[in-house]
C-alpha cells in the first residue's frame, strides 16, 4: 500500500496542468505564478488528510487551489480587479485557422475585464465542468452558476459586438 506522500505526489502530477491553469489565471507574472503554485501545493498537502471523499478528488483540488489563489491575492493586498490572461493559461495550440485564432484572442482580451470569481467560473466552464461541479468548487449555488454564466456570456457578446 502506498504511503501518504506517494499518493499525494501522484495526485499532484496527475492534476499539475489544472493547478498551473489556476495559478496562471490569478497572477500577472511568471514569478508570481510560481510562488502561487508552491502555495497551492503547500495548502493541498496541509489539507490532504481533510479530503472527505464527498466529491471527486479533482473537485476538492480545484476548490483548494482557487481558494488559495483568491486568498493569496487578498493577503498581499493587491488591488487587482482584472488579471491578464496573456500567459499560457488559455492558450489553445490546436487552433490552426487564422480566423479561429483571431476569435480566440478576442475572447481572451475580453476575459481580462472579468472579476476574479467570474474568471474562475469561465475557466471551469471552458474545462467542461458541469454547473454542479462549478458550484462545488466555487462554493456558490448551482442556480447562481447558471445565472452568472448567462450574464458573463451576454456581457462578452455585447463587448465583442461593440468591438466589431
Amino acid at each position: 500500500m502506498e504511503n501518504k506522500k506517494e499518493i499525494f505526489t501522484a495526485a499532484i502530477k496527475q492534476f499539475e496542468g489544472l493547478l498551473y491553469k489556476i495559478a496562471s489565471v490569478y497572477t500577472n507574472s511568471t514569478e508570481d505564478r510560481d510562488d502561487l503554485m508552491q502555495e497551492i501545493i503547500y495548502q493541498l498537502w496541509k489539507s490532504f488528510d481533510s479530503f472527505a471523499q464527498k466529491s471527486a478528488f479533482s473537485t476538492w483540488m480545484y476548490r483548494v487551489a482557487m481558494n488559495t489563489a483568491i486568498y493569496h491575492l487578498k493577503k498581499d493586498k493587491r488591488k487587482v480587479s482584472t488579471v491578464s490572461l496573456e500567459g499560457q493559461a488559455f492558450d489553445h495550440p490546436d487552433i490552426k485557422n487564422d480566423e479561429l485564432e483571431e476569435k480566440w484572442q478576442t475572447l481572451r482580451h475580453h476575459l481580462n475585464n472579468l472579476n476574479l470569481l467570474d474568471k474562475g467560473i469561465v475557466m471551469l466552464y471552458l474545462e467542461n465542468k458541469s454547473h454542479e461541479e462549478i458550484a462545488q468548487i466555487t462554493g456558490i449555488s448551482i442556480s447562481n452558476v447558471g445565472t452568472r454564466l448567462s450574464r458573463i456570456k451576454e456581457k462578452l457578446k455585447q463587448q465583442i459586438s461593440k468591438q466589431q
